[in-house]
């Protein structure tokens, strides 16, 4: 991972955010104290450091303390403070436990500069690997009086910064490389923005001023081979090592360019004796002459299963004490390593240690999400893998004047969005995920014109190109070993999310627009930016269009909300893309997206789902969309050189709002509902979402298998809506839940009138949250649904201490709960005083005392009308008696009868409600006990088979005959197991 990351400091009094030894320079967010960290280090701001500098150099005078001591004090705080985006995976880490060793090896000269190939095509050898220390042993190149000069080099994301880190860190700990006495770090991009002469000293001191007189710097005897330098990042320098160039200097206190001061170190004329570690990109390897090069090294990644499993194991593999979480965590382990060892598109990509800190960060975020953690989003988990990669990367050639490469070169990351941004956005317009080496010429090169885009050009392609874009597996395996012209290589994304995620950047930077929507932007500017002068206005317009047709360009001035209409347009095609893609019917079925993205990461064990013939569903391209827009991931955004303008984001959202709630007066599959949640999420903006709540009166989730992520989402999304809001429906049946997610769900609940959470995995402790949901006097539960879940007698009866305060409920639904003789009894006692109209204790143990008890109470009740009683054991007399006490005796009652369903017969007549029984039973039978059900249906059979031999009429007799043939069809079925699982439930 590079290490171009951001941590956090408190400070009593003020908060700031600068560069450190390594690091880069941002400004810093309201109200947050963040200090960016490359290299893992940070430093004070100018003002704050100096006077801490100097306090300590006062100190060492007073004290005598070792400055080498105070130094590596001072490196292992810097280097080892975690940035921020490492605090999702819960802080139990230190970079010692986090770090595992990329292969590095070493190369020839010859070796370095030519071209690479993929890392699926390099076979390393496995002995071959090489560490830092062993790179500084004397060799042949090693004679006396002459430091080394290693060259370490390797694409972006192979893990430069991260060794480093892990260098610096062993060398103040004594571990490693301790034959040197002084370790002195250098980021190249701050020395390259240094504007004025500087001598070595004065650069030493700038960072360490207690270092400012040390003697081994001060160029005597041999005192400098104790010095090891380390320059960070040399490719953001300005080399030149030509004499008429750069001059010769021998003087470490002579005044220089922090260039010349960097070209006479490494040529060895100033302080020889010293050694030198330089990291760089591939594309920089030709700016050091071979002949000051000792040795050159390649960082080449994680070549192999194993050092990618150890680098998930450290950080999945949490350390905090639970083990519920650890067993969940060594699972997810288990089958990233089964993924990894199929030589997977992912055992590819997690060649860079990049990926495989998106990796874990994505697996984390789906898996281990903590109500009580910040609010983490997965665009802005992209967002942040991109900063901490390119934040401050601009695209430089190393040729040109002085001045600074940073003045008169673009963002990395805005040249990735134009390019590779381009080629995904085409591969979703056009539901593809792989390209031709002839399309990526196509699409990555374009129409280039001059020689600075040439040289840019092919910077971009040896060192970013790869780690966006690797050859497919799928077409690898099947090409010989040395393929023929015919044999097309087709090449994917490295992450299939990325390809959306920059296809979604590329639209909402409006990269997207015509030629004429471009052209009209420059023309709009530029009018507002002229005088009242006609001539003035002319000349302008005339850089931009031809004369012949000034005159339609020229109502732009006339009519201001002309050049609004053509930018809300697009603004408005945006969200109408949007929402196209989130609703788009061959993709209802599709599993939703946060299944879809756990699948691309550890793959699909078991038979492989069949693909649609309609080609790759872009779910995620919409929510990306969304959650770019968010302030959080603009700002990110913002320091990549990406600008994304407040009015933008609101013309699309005020555009989006009213597509959705157009999309949503329509039914929604429910994979489609859990997609819209999750982009409501994304999007962060609680008005938009209360606005869109408001047109939908029932979420419908059932058999979504959910997580703790998606209850969260869930839970989030309805927290937005204000306190009246109430929804119809809430339907969450066989979801898998858990007692753990049922708490997570708490504040959704009360949103909700008729909630449905049968077919899950409730317990008895799972009662005491929904006695305190009814209990809750911000919630109105109408109806509760807790059908098919194992909350036995306890739990039941732990629910029921909610019936005589709560006078909101209506329908309660317990069957096949558990439910026994003495629960049933309890119910009838607590009944008395509640409000229920219907009850449903259906497949439980009831037998007839406690069944004819609960019939008691509901006959003489106010309000119950039905009771569902069937798949209970209950004898003949039994059913008959139920059937005889549903009509009641109380003069109250005002003569109304009390609906007990029983069986499909009521004494030697068909039961009015037969149909819905045994629709109940063929519905559940495959998820329940069969053999039970089995002899209840038997028990069906007699019992119509008595009331039809009852019958005189035909008619009659002939509707006995046809629901015992539904009755034996169920029957059969179940014995040949061929009653298939229904996806509707009963309510």
């Amino acid at each position: 991972m590079r290490i171009g990351t951001w941590a956090t400091i408190t400070v009593p009094s003020f908060e700031f955010r600068t560069r450190g030894p390594l690091g880069r320079t941002s400004k810093p967010a309201a109200h947050s104290v963040e200090v960016e960290e490359d290299g893992g280090g940070y430093s004070p701001p100018s003002h704050c450091y100096y006077s801490e500098q100097h306090v300590l150099l006062h100190h060492l005078r007073t004290q005598n303390i070792d400055p080498i001591e105070i130094h590596k004090r001072k490196l292992l705080l810097w280097f080892s403070h975690l940035p921020q985006e490492e605090k999702q995976f819960g802080g139990y880490f230190s970079p010692e436990t986090m770090h595992v060793e990329p292969l590095i090896l070493e190369r020839k000269a010859e070796e370095a500069t030519g071209l690479l190939s993929s890392p699926l095509q390099t076979s390393f050898p496995s002995n071959a690997s090489v560490t830092v220390e062993q790179l500084f042993e004397p060799s042949d190149t090693w004679s006396d009086g002459r430091g080394l000069n290693v060259l370490l080099y390797g694409a972006v994301g192979t893990g430069k910064s991260t060794v480093v880190r892990k260098l610096v860190l062993d060398w103040c700990a004594g571990t490693t490389l301790t034959h040197f006495k002084l370790l002195i770090p250098f980021s190249c991009e701050d020395l390259g923005q240094l504007s004025k002469v500087s001598s070595l000293r004065d650069l030493v001191s700038r960072k360490y001023l207690y270092l400012r007189k040390h003697p081994l710097l001060s160029g005597e005897g041999n005192q400098a081979k104790d010095v090891l330098f380390l320059f960070n990042g040399m490719e953001k320098m300005k080399l030149d090592f030509r004499i008429g160039a750069t001059e010769l200097c021998s003087d470490p206190n002579e005044p220089l360019p922090p260039g010349a001061v960097m070209v006479n170190l490494l040529r060895k004329y100033l302080l020889p004796e010293s050694s030198i570690l330089v990291t760089t990109r591939l594309s920089a390897l030709d700016r050091i002459p071979q002949k000051y090069v000792s040795r050159f090294a390649q960082i080449c990644g994680f070549n192999d299963p194993d050092r990618q499993r150890a680098y998930f194991t450290g950080r999945l593999l949490q350390q905090s004490g639970d083990t519920a979480r650890n067993y969940e965590a060594q699972a997810l382990i288990e089958l990233l390593y089964l993924n990894l060892q199929r030589e997977s598109q992912l055992a590819a990509t997690c060649f860079f240690p990049s990926y495989c800190w998106l990796t874990c960060a994505t697996l984390h975020f789906l898996h281990f999400t903590d109500a009580k953690a910040p609010i983490r989003t997965l665009t802005g988990i992209y967002t942040s893998f991109l900063r901490l990669n390119f934040g401050g990367e601009v695209l430089s050639t190393g040729t040109g004047t002085n001045v600074p490469i940073q003045e008169h070169h673009t963002s990395l990351m805005l040249y990735v969005v134009r390019t590779v941004g381009k080629l995904a956005f085409e591969g979703v317009t056009y539901r593809r995920t792989s390209f031709s080496e002839k399309e990526l010429e196509q699409w990555i090169g374009g129409k280039t014109k001059t020689d600075e885009e040439l040289r840019q050009l092919d910077m971009f392609r040896t060192d970013v190109l790869d780690f966006f874009l690797a050859p497919c597996v799928e077409s690898s395996k099947h090409f010989p070993e040395e393929p023929s012209e015919n044999d097309e290589r087709r090449y994917v994304f490295a992450v299939p999310a990325m390809q959306e995620y920059l296809a979604a950047l590329y639209v909402v930077l409006g990269e997207n627009k015509s030629a004429l929507q471009k052209l009209t932007k420059q023309v709009s500017v530029a009018i507002g930016q002229a005088s009242e002068d006609v001539s003035a206005l002319v000349s302008i317009l005339s850089k931009f269009i031809p004369l012949r047709i000034f005159a339609v360009f020229n109502l732009l001035k006339l009519f201001p909300k002309l050049y609004e209409k053509i930018t809300s347009h697009n603004k408005g095609s945006i969200a109408r893309t949007m929402a196209a893609e989130l609703f788009r019917t061959e993709d209802s079925y599709n599993e939703d997206v946060l299944d879809q993205v756990e699948q691309s990461l550890l793959g699909v064990h078991g038979p492989q789902p069949e693909q649609s013939s309609e080609g790759q569903p872009f779910e995620l391209y919409p929510i990306f969309m969304g959650g770019l827009l968010h302030y959080g991931n603009r700002v990110l955004l913002q320091q990549l050189g990406c600008s994304i303008q407040s009015t933008t984001v609101a013309q699309i959202t005020s555009a989006l709002r009213k597509y959705l709630v157009r999309e949503l007066s329509k039914p929604q599959p429910p994979e489609e509902l859990m997609d819209l949640l999750v982009l409501l999420y994304e999007f962060q903006n609680p008005r938009l979402t209360a606005e869109v709540l408001a047109s939908m009166r029932s979420i419908c989730l059932t058999n979504i298998r959910m997580t703790s992520l998606k209850c969260f989402v869930l839970s989030s999304v309805l927290s937005c809506a204000p306190a009246s809001y109430r929804l119809e429906v809430l339907d969450l049946s066989s979801c898998l839940l858990t007692h753990d997610m049922l708490q997570m769900l708490g504040p959704a609940f009360r949103h909700t009138h008729n909630l449905n959470l049968q077919f899950n995995s409730l317990g008895p402790e799972s009662c005491i949250l929904l006695r305190d949901l009814l209990l809750d006097p911000k919630s109105s539960i109408k109806s509760l649904q807790l059908c098919d879940n194992p909350l036995l007698e306890s739990g039941v009866c732990i629910l029921l201490e909610a019936l005589p305060e709560n006078q909101s409920l209506t329908h309660l639904s317990l069957m096949h709960t558990g439910l026994g003789d003495q629960c049933a009894l309890e119910l009838a006692q607590r009944l008395q005083q509640h409000t229920l109209q219907e009850l449903n204790v259906a497949y439980n143990n009831i037998r007839d005392n406690a069944a004819l008890a609960l019939v008691d109470t509901c006959r003489e009740h106010p309000s119950i009308h039905t009771v569902h009683l069937y798949l209970n054991p209950l004898s003949d007399v039994g059913k008959q008696s139920l059937y005889v006490r549903g009509v009641a005796k109380s003069q109250n009652a005002s003569g109304r009868r009390v609906r007990v369903l029983a069986s499909v017969t009521e004494g030697s007549d068909i039961s009015q409600d037969w149909h819905p029984i045994l629709s109940v039973i063929r519905k559940n039978a495959s998820s329940w006990d069969r053999e039970r059900v089995k002899q209840e249906l038997k028990v069906f059979l007699r019992d119509l088979e008595w009331g039809r031999q009852q019958q005189k009429s035909l008619l009659k007799r002939l509707h006995f005959h046809r629901v015992e043939k539904g009755v034996q069809q169920t029957l059969k079925k179940l014995e040949n197991d061929t009653l298939s699982p229904s996806t509707e439930y009963t309510k």
